[in-house]
């Protein structure tokens, strides 16, 4: 199943999104419940409650696409260094703010975003110059959890995933070189670009699946999710053993290698730049570098 979230003749909705592509079918909500976007029919799925689509479509062509979880109830969870060449390249250009050394980290490096810097496809990162001149751009896929669970076991972790959708981990490398952790330089606002929309696990292969990054049309990322170092169970293992994990909350798992500060010598976004974060089940993520004062 493929969701979408939208906007509608001003009214938000989410639905499903036809095998072509082009129709959306809306689910049977109310407008309140609808404007939770993907977050109400996890909730209704770990409830075991059943919903319905309404027989008429909408054209995609007609939405305002938004981000699946247009707001996450709590911040998103980000795992960092969880590709070796990624590893290796941030290093090698000075940007390990973690005081590694090119080296796979023993455990997964957990952080997270504030859930107000999410944004949608087509949505403006805005690039604010008095904070940052380090902008960066981190394509990531994003787990999101079908069921409430603590103390998940790796063999048990699949059981407690919906879906997955796309994010780009948008970053100000300076502020985090400063301040010496993550939350800043990660959660200023618009810095979680998310969608376009969101698939069920079925119809993504974490064995194989390839994740792309453009800027300006120029192939930057290349990746693939069997080159995680920490696969997706590991993870959910890792962050439930003492944090309870809820239906909606999202994991980003990392980002393969050529970022911004991984090239030699390192480039980083400016005003009018387009990012653009590709897998095949899930779309295009799309966003523009906006300047502000």
């Amino acid at each position: 199943m493929k969701v979408i979230t939208y906007e509608y003749h001003g009214v938000l909705g989410v639905g499903v999104l036809s095998n072509d592509g082009l129709y959306i079918s809306p689910f049977a909500l109310s407008k309140e419940i609808s404007a939770l976007g993907l977050l109400a029919i996890v909730e209704a799925d770990a409830a075991e409650v059943p919903l319905k689509t309404m027989d008429d479509s909408i054209p995609l062509c007609e939405v305002k696409i938004l981000a699946p979880i247009p707001r996450p109830r709590r911040n998103i969870i980000c795992v960092g260094k969880n590709y070796f060449a990624h590893v290796t390249e941030i290093a090698d250009q000075g940007f390990d703010t973690t005081g590694g050394r090119g080296e796979a980290p023993e455990f997964p490096i957990i952080f997270s975003k504030f859930p107000e810097c999410v944004i949608g496809s087509e949505d403006e990162i805005i690039h604010n110059s008095k904070v940052t001149n380090q902008l960066d751009y981190e394509a990531e896929l994003a787990v999101i959890i079908g069921l409430p669970g603590r103390g998940i076991k790796k063999s048990d972790a699949m059981n407690y995933v919906w879906g997955y959708t796309l994010v780009n981990d948008v970053s100000a490398r300076d502020v985090q070189g400063r301040h010496k952790q993550w939350l800043l330089g990660k959660s200023q606002d618009t810095f979680c670009p998310m969608g376009p929309i969101a698939v069920s696990k079925d119809l993504i292969d974490l064995s194989n699946t390839e994740i792309k990054c453009w800027v300006n049309g120029e192939l930057r990322q290349s990746g693939n999710t069997a080159s995680m170092i920490f696969d997706v169970p590991t993870l959910i293992e890792t962050i439930s053993a003492g944090i309870s994990l809820y239906p909606g909350d999202i994991i980003a798992t990392g980002t393969p290698a050529g970022v911004g500060a991984g090239l030699n010598p390192p480039r980083f976004l400016g005003h009018d730049d387009l990012v653009e974060i590709h897998l095949s089940e899930i779309g295009t993520l799309r966003n523009r570098v906006s300047a502000t004062s």
